[in-house]
């Protein structure tokens, strides 16, 4: 068991300090955020080129060092030996809250190994802004991040979040983003949702609708900027789980002849079974070879 005191009058090592940080619009700062800066012997970054505009504007001087994907281990190492000593780290991303779907995460575990207190220094914070202005439920709420670039994979991630009640929350690119959402009414059906993106910037914008809606917004205005996606949850009474679906306990083949029955052609039969699964057509044509 590992129980910290924050602010606690003795320290015995350093602290490492996880602030957050804009998203796009400089004046989301905190004071306390600024403050910290100011006092840390050492300020991590994801991108020190980025995070030095964020210190000259709020006239931050303080000691910048690199910590990112690439050099986390050997920068980690260091940091964590200095914190043991007695240093503070302030640890930032390049926008928002470190140790969210960012190298942090492991700095973070890496410091409460040691006993080292690991302390939030909360800010602004993309999926939240983006769940709260979406106007889809807030009771219960899942981040995702990003979806996994490979077909199969993002579709077996898809189907696995099928039945799932909470509103989704996903990171997206804007060379992926009409692919995501492409997928996920392939396997979800067309439920409501919203897209936001450049968050507190001057062109911030929430597309809501339903998926298709959005596919098509997305046709007509070419991606730009990043994106939050906020998806309804699987409701009561719609979007099943998958064993509670009418199909739920055919195999592949038997699945695409109900369809074949029903008058669809093989082609459309196999792509109309993929999407109830929440799979690739090729995957279904796998399952067929093998059945």
């Amino acid at each position: 068991m590992n129980i910290q005191k924050s602010f606690r009058d003795e320290p015995v090592t350093g602290t490492l300090y996880l602030i957050g940080t804009p998203i796009g619009n400089l004046e989301d700062m905190t004071f306390r955020a600024v403050r910290l800066l100011k006092e840390a012997d050492l300020i991590a970054a994801e991108d020190t080129r980025q995070t030095r505009k964020l210190l000259t504007h709020y006239e931050i001087a303080g000691r910048l060092v690199s910590y990112h994907e690439h050099n986390k281990e050997a920068s980690g190492r260091e940091l964590l030996r200095l914190m043991e000593e007695g240093q503070t780290v302030a640890l930032v991303s390049d926008a928002g809250m470190p140790a969210i779907s960012d190298p942090g995460a492991d700095l973070a575990r890496g410091a409460i190994e040691r006993g080292i207190p690991v302390v939030p220094v909360p800010g602004a914070n993309a999926a939240l802004s983006a769940l709260v202005m979406s106007g889809l439920s807030t009771e219960r709420f899942l981040f995702c991040g990003f979806l996994p670039r490979e077909k199969n994979k993002r579709s077996e991630e898809l189907a696995a979040l099928r039945g799932e009640k909470a509103t989704l929350l996903f990171y997206e690119s804007p060379h992926r983003v009409a692919k995501t959402v492409e997928a996920m009414l392939a396997a979800w059906g067309d439920r409501e949702a919203a897209l936001v993106r450049e968050l507190t910037k001057r062109h911030e914008e929430a597309a809501r609708g339903t998926l298709a809606e959005l596919l098509r917004h997305l046709e007509e205005q070419p991606p730009l900027g990043e994106y939050v996606l906020a998806v309804a949850g699987a409701s009561e009474d719609g979007a099943a789980r998958e064993e509670d679906a009418w199909w739920g306990g055919l195999s592949a083949a038997e699945h695409v002849r109900r369809y074949e029955e029903g008058g669809e052609d093989r082609k459309t039969a196999m792509k109309k079974a993929a999407a109830d699964r929440g799979v690739s057509k090729r995957d279904i044509y796998r399952e067929l070879l093998e059945d």
